[in-house]
């Protein structure tokens, strides 16, 4: 890196005395993706990438270029200086810690040291571990990454990372040859291959094909206002899509969120406290600095039901008056905006028993088939992989196609009790067409009142 380093600085040095603010971010990469469908491989992508963009700040307007082609730097520059002379803008960026430090994440088993053939094999395993009777395909997908980033900036920051990043999904489908029923399930982590290899790979595909067939005989789920326990997968898309996207700082200021205005009053009840936290090592969405060169910490959102904190890049911090909390992200082509990274619930003290027996009738939702939400109006809807009856507090007929719905507001004060249990689930985030690598989580979570809708 240090032969960048000196390039950069000399584009720094020389553009400086023209801007109110530039950075520079550069990045290379190692990346391999496999995709297995029924047993047979379908396409292997590996590849290096290499990425350098300008960022520049002038009258209160940014200028942004991008090149994989580190002879044109000048160009690019130039390109981003002319850019942001054309307009006019209101940026102005929060204080910011001057940071020089180099940080690479903990690696037990390298993915060059695993052949393609070995990464092959164990996809092999996933599947036909999850090939049980009744399920009529599989997909299965492997990604792996590692990637050196540097960042530097007009301010003095010079901040080095090197991360790597792995992934493998399977997703199952089993019919009885009226209905068809999916069963899914990802492991990953910002680690190395020991991710995967720690794993006990069959039982991992065994049980998504397990799923996959056990909700042929499954009934549609009853409509009606229920209370519902969420297992932490659930809990996590609840957290993640109800409350984390209307805390982002660029959505607030776009009046497009029911939390504008809200810091400082009660949006949930007393027992919940909601982080989000890219310091994590053991998230999906671990980085020890968002892509400003902000060094990430845990930032509480939610304490004791209480609205504390939003999530902000610099730009939308300087605008709302906040510090930012390092949220920034984007690929290195792409200009950054405010996602989040790892955000959960934090647990309570109840065991998965005591949530359940004083329930005369009620429902155990597991598991996320997706969902949307409307930040702006407050309301959202998921659909849960599957679920149970629960009858005089025992989990009892399987169910289907459940549906959870509600107003954000309402369902986040309606959380009676919190378990004691904890995980965090490995996804990636969509959001004006970018996406990000992410974890959500928290512990299986009661709520009453919940309006649950059969699909079926």
């Amino acid at each position: 890196m240090e032969e960048y380093i000196d390039l950069f600085e000399n584009i720094i040095a020389k553009t400086r005395q023209k801007v109110d603010y530039m950075d520079i971010r550069f990045g290379m990469g190692d990346n391999t993706s496999i995709l297995m469908k029924d047993g047979n491989v379908d396409e292997i992508n590996t590849g290096m990438s290499l990425g350098a963009r300008i960022r520049v700040l002038n009258n209160g307007a940014w200028g942004f270029a991008y090149t994989t082609d580190l002879s044109k730097i000048d160009e690019i520059t130039e390109t981003a200086l002319k850019l942001s002379k054309s307009l006019k803008g209101d940026v102005k960026l929060s204080e910011s810690e001057i940071i020089k430090d180099k940080i690479e994440v903990d690696v037990k088993i390298p993915f060059k040291d695993v052949s393609i053939e070995e990464k092959k094999d164990i996809m092999k395993e996933v599947n036909d571990a999850a090939t049980i009777d009744k399920v009529n395909s599989t997909t299965v997908s492997y990604s792996d990454s590692e990637v050196n980033e540097l960042f530097m900036n007009s301010e003095g920051s010079e901040i080095q990372v090197k991360t790597d990043r792995v992934r493998m999904a399977l997703n199952a489908s089993a019919t009885d040859g009226e209905i068809i029923q999916f069963g899914h399930g990802s492991l990953g982590g910002v680690k190395g291959f020991e991710v995967i290899s720690e794993v006990d790979i069959e039982e991992f595909g065994r049980n998504i094909g397990e799923k996959a067939v056990r909700l042929l005989d499954a009934k549609p789920a009853p409509s009606g206002q229920f209370p519902v326990i969420a297992d932490p997968e659930l809990t996590g898309v609840l957290i993640h899509e109800a409350l984390g996207h209307a805390t982002e700082g660029d959505l607030i200021l776009q009046n497009d969120s029911i939390l504008k205005g809200k810091i400082g009053e009660k949006i949930a009840s007393d027992i919940v406290n909601i982080f989000d936290d890219a310091s994590r090592k053991d998230g999906f969405g671990y980085y020890p600095y968002d892509v400003e060169g902000v060094k990430t910490k845990p930032n509480q959102l939610v304490k004791n039901g209480e609205l504390i904190s939003l999530l902000n890049s610099r730009e939308t911090a300087s605008k709302l008056g906040m510090e930012s909390s390092g949220n920034a992200r984007s690929i290195i082509a792409d200009q950054p905006i405010v996602r989040m990274s790892n955000t959960y619930l934090q647990p309570g003290d109840n065991t998965f028993e005591e949530l359940i027996e004083d329930l005369p009738n009620g429902m155990y939702l597991k598991g996320s088939r997706g969902g949307q939400v409307d930040t702006g109006k407050g309301i959202f809807q998921f659909n849960a992989a599957e679920g149970y009856l629960i009858e005089n507090g025992e989990i009892t007929t399987p169910l289907r196609d459940v549906s959870l719905s509600g107003n954000i507001l309402e369902t986040l004060k309606n959380i009676d009790a919190i378990g004691n249990d904890f995980k965090l689930s490995v996804g990636f985030c969509g959001k004006d067409g970018q996406t990000a690598p992410v974890g959500d989580g928290g512990p299986h979570t009661r709520i009453l009142n919940a309006l649950v809708g059969g699909m079926g």
